[in-house]
């Protein structure tokens, strides 16, 4: 139990997470990722007729769909029964009506850029290096400039 409770080493986590991508490839010929699935919930609730990108079998990738609510399911089954303290995932002002407002805008926003920027910074990192993808070579490595730049330009507004 203490090995499951507490983070894992990189040099453990890292190759796992390496086979699962391959498994997963090799097995079956899809790359795991979790930005699709904005667009397979959207596509599932909003009108097809509308949005041509939205025109597609939904029903192909719904394995995709019930990844995520396994990945739901074992974080709440984990933050609830694997773990020695409470765990905030929010700070509290995030529980206002304000903050709330606040991270369903944040969550639009990141879906579009996901979506927008062909996956999101783990699918990219993991899913698209891996096979060798060109374009997440070139994302992963804005996402990294990205960070560092707003890192400088916070710690410079501080002082």
């Amino acid at each position: 139990m203490e090995m499951i409770m507490n983070p894992w080493q990189w040099y453990v986590a890292g190759p796992l997470i390496g086979l699962s991508v391959s498994v997963m490839l090799f097995f079956s010929n899809k790359l795991l990722g979790i930005s699709s699935a904005f667009r397979h919930i959207c596509a599932l609730t909003l009108p097809k007729k509308k949005i041509e990108f939205l025109n597609y079998n939904v029903r192909n990738e719904i394995w995709n769909l019930v990844f995520v609510v396994g990945l739901l399911f074992g974080g709440l089954l984990g933050s609830n029964y694997l773990t020695y303290h409470e765990i905030n995932l929010l700070p509290s002002h995030f529980y206002t009506i304000q903050g709330k407002i606040q991270l369903f805008l944040g969550g639009i926003l990141v879906g579009f850029g996901t979506r927008y920027a062909g996956g999101c910074t783990s699918g990219h990192a993991i899913a698209g290096l891996s096979t060798f993808q060109k374009s997440s070579l070139y994302a992963v490595i804005s996402f990294f400039a990205g960070g560092v730049i707003t890192v400088y330009l916070i710690n410079l507004i501080k002082g």
